[in-house]
């Protein structure tokens, strides 16, 4: 992207959730109490990361979606605002915000319990909502809002020939109507598998473009693999990283993927600047707050 070049506009329809963060040694198990080292709040949510994300990367990011009453609804529209993302399509509803509740152990592993708050207010588009998707590169979608407004918004997109991306988290069936009108789906290695009963990721993928017309599978520290109907897959490495919170590395790929699509980049240069994205997140602790701006991955991809 150029000075002269507009910024991709990218919307994110999507959950803000305040993350709850414990960081232990190990996850307890079933019954267990363990004892933490470190006890954090940090804005997140996997609508609101992907539209920090997707904003620190270059996009013009638009957010829908609701926030509470409380506290929380304020902090996570603050977050939002100074990381550049137009929060007049965030509502705010009478009562609690969404909250994510997070184990992270020494590892950089997570394990996560989502209370939807006010996320399960987003039941509808408003004329607002759809002139907004109507005039966007991209639309960003995920599960952590009722799965009708999901539909919703994908259905509006494809009307508008907007481009769709949707995470398919936390994975569930999915309805044909959404499917229908999903451009590029991307799961992880574990919601890939749990979507198709398959669990090796190329064939997981080829099952998918059944529906989708392209897949990217993401693969932790292995990298992502990317097909599409007609044409032979690819597979790109991930960047090497010392992984302290894998919380945000999806959010951080897709967000950051989103722009580089819609800059016209080719799939693989996409990737790869996605992947550095994600890499450097999860060398910081923390969701929204790890995710790095445009100028630090143009620095960390380049040979």
């Amino acid at each position: 992207m150029t000075p002269t070049t507009p910024a991709p506009r990218v919307t994110v329809l999507g959950s803000a959730n305040m993350d709850l963060v414990a960081f232990v040694r190990r996850a307890p198990r079933l019954g267990e109490t363990v004892r933490g080292r470190e006890f954090r709040t940090v804005p997140g949510g996997k609508g609101a990361n992907q539209a920090v994300a997707a904003a620190r990367a270059g996009g013009e990011v638009a957010m829908i979606g609701a926030v509470g009453s409380d506290g929380f609804g304020a902090r996570l529209r603050a977050t939002l605002e100074e990381s550049g993302v137009d929060t007049a399509l965030l509502r705010t509803v009478e009562g609690p915000s969404g909250t994510a509740h997070i184990v992270v152990d020494d590892e950089g592993g997570n394990a996560i319990v989502v209370v939807p708050g006010a996320n399960c207010a987003v039941t509808g588009l408003s004329r607002a909502d759809e002139e907004r998707v109507a005039v966007s590169d991209v639309l960003l979608l995920q599960l952590e809002l009722p799965l009708d407004v999901v539909v919703a918004g994908a259905s509006a997109a494809r009307r508008r020939g907007v481009r769709t991306v949707l995470t398919p988290a936390p994975a569930q069936d999915l309805p044909g109507e959404l499917l229908a009108a999903t451009d590029l789906l991307v799961p992880n290695e574990h919601e890939a598998a749990e979507l198709t009963g398959v669990a090796d990721p190329l064939a997981a993928a080829q099952e998918l473009l059944r529906a989708v017309p392209e897949v990217v599978v993401t693969l932790g520290a292995s990298g992502c693999l990317y097909a599409a109907r007609g044409a032979s897959p690819v597979t790109v490495p991930a960047r090497p990283a010392r992984a302290l919170d894998t919380t945000a590395a999806g959010d951080t790929f897709v967000g950051a993927l989103s722009v580089a699509l819609a800059e016209g980049r080719p799939v693989r240069d996409a990737l790869t600047w996605a992947s550095t994205a994600a890499a450097l997140a999860v060398e910081r602790p923390g969701a929204s707050s790890s995710m790095p701006h445009r100028a630090e991955i143009d620095g960390a991809a380049a040979p």
